[in-house]
């Protein structure tokens, strides 16, 4: 089965380890989104974008008049049309998480799963397991620092620390 990532978004409020607010808590499948491809508009009221879902009708409604200005035929409208929805399509998830991180929901938390149902699971208790005084970063920080010397191809020379 193919595994995809999810951001876990919650209230800036929310603290790790407590249980308050989790039952608002969203996540956002990254990739492609079909429905948003599909229906367009409608996908975007449906995820309560207001302002997206307009800019969306309006730039949509804009090609098609470019596409009567300019005489393009039956054919190249569809192409343009399914152009533009397949666009709205790769970016739909990307404006989602940006708009609830500018409603003071921002992405706490990254976790990949197979399933929807899965990643909910996974991303919850690692919110619950977390300690509520040192609150963990959303994504990995970088390499960790080794305190022993390195064995392998390059190992660590006398006084290079």
């Amino acid at each position: 089965m193919r595994m995809r990532s999810y951001t876990l978004h919650l209230p800036a409020d929310a603290r790790p380890g407590e249980s308050i607010g989790l039952d608002r808590a969203l996540l956002v499948r990254d990739g492609f989104s079909w429905p948003a491809f599909a229906f367009t508009v409608l996908w975007f009221l449906f995820h309560r974008l207001w302002v997206a879902a307009l800019l969306v009708l309006v730039g949509l409604a804009a090609l098609a008049v470019a596409g009567i200005a300019l005489g393009l035929s039956a054919r190249s409208a569809l192409i343009a049309t399914l152009l533009a929805a397949w666009l709205i399509g790769l970016e739909a998830s990307s404006l989602r998480r940006w708009t609830l991180a500018r409603r003071g929901w921002p992405a706490r938390d990254a976790v990949i799963a197979a399933t929807h149902e899965e990643a909910e699971a996974r991303a919850l208790n690692r919110w619950l397991e977390a300690s509520p005084t040192a609150p963990r970063a959303p994504f990995p920080s970088g390499p960790s620092r080794r305190t022993e010397p390195v064995i392998g191809l390059f190992p660590a020379q006398e006084g290079a620390r």
